[in-house]
């Protein structure tokens, strides 16, 4: 049987994808201020999307990696991903990453998908360890991790070439005992 898996937060709901995605995906991945970051370019072709999408979606059913549709509850409207991936079982980690529309930002939406991603993976998958590779020119990205307890744990100078750009990668870690110990500290 397929795996779904939805998590629901106050304002959003992290499902699986599915094809009707496909416009909103690519109007988010063509977008050179959402991909200014990225370790690619902005995508030129909508058949990316429908690509992207066919696997995602199969490797979420076989729960190869969890690339969740970020929707606003009151309206479903798609407004960005959130992901799991490079699940190591064995060693109970894993890697997340996100984006997020153009039009959302500066709402809290990306904090609020982040709670609710880092509960699934540290409850419901039993992680112990959690990874982000991120552009140390992302200052966005960088708060938002930081404000999820996500430390800078190390830096890769010249790792990536974009579109003839080349950039570095600063690497974020957040181990299961500080998620926990920040969550009671919450409560």
């Amino acid at each position: 049987m397929a795996y779904t898996k939805t998590i629901t937060t106050e304002r959003l709901i992290l499902r699986k994808p599915q094809p009707s995605d496909e416009a909103d995906l690519f109007a988010m991945h063509s977008d050179p201020e959402v991909m200014r970051y990225f370790s690619e370019p902005p995508w030129q072709d909508a058949s990316i999307a429908a690509s992207k999408l066919a696997e995602d979606i199969a490797a979420f059913e076989r729960e190869d990696y969890f690339r969740f549709a970020v929707t606003l509850k009151a309206t479903g409207e798609y407004i960005g991903s959130c992901s799991l991936f490079s699940e190591h079982r064995q060693n109970r980690r894993a890697e997340i990453g996100y984006a997020l529309a153009r039009p959302h930002w500066g709402k809290g939406y990306m904090q609020e998908a982040l709670t609710g991603l880092l509960e699934y993976a540290f409850v419901e998958r039993d992680l112990n360890r959690l990874e982000a590779d991120i552009d140390p020119l992302n200052t966005g990205s960088a708060s938002a991790l930081e404000r999820q307890g996500f430390n800078q744990e190390g830096f890769l100078p010249e790792r990536w070439i974009v579109a003839g750009q080349v950039s570095d990668t600063a690497l974020y870690g957040l181990l299961r005992r500080t998620w926990e110990a920040r969550r009671k500290g919450a409560a």
